[in-house]
């Protein structure tokens, strides 16, 4: 996890935009569509959404992978028998609590 230091450390970049896109990201933040308040926000926030949606995929892949996996297969049914009885004992307190 990032320190403070360094969320509040800045780089300067510049970036080429389709002026379209420009003039709609524009648009956004001058009639306050969007939390943020100045291009700039709005770039940071698109970009911060995109990566958490680039990362969920990540993880994504990294499960079907698994669900693929014979030897990883093999230690979930292992696991899974283990707590079968516990899984039961708790299926009925929870009936039991129910009536």
């Amino acid at each position: 996890m990032p320190s403070a230091k360094n969320r509040k450390e800045k780089v300067r970049t510049t970036v080429s935009l389709p002026a379209r896109l420009y003039e709609e990201a524009r648009s956004v933040v001058v009639t306050k569509a969007s939390s943020a308040d100045s291009i700039n926000g709005l770039f940071v926030s698109a970009i911060r959404a995109y990566l958490t949606v680039i990362k969920r995929r990540q993880i994504d892949a990294q499960f079907a992978a698994m669900s693929q996996d014979p030897d990883y297969q093999r230690d979930a049914s292992r696991i899974s028998e283990e707590f079968d009885r516990s899984d039961w004992e708790a299926l009925e307190r929870v009936e039991e609590d129910s009536r």
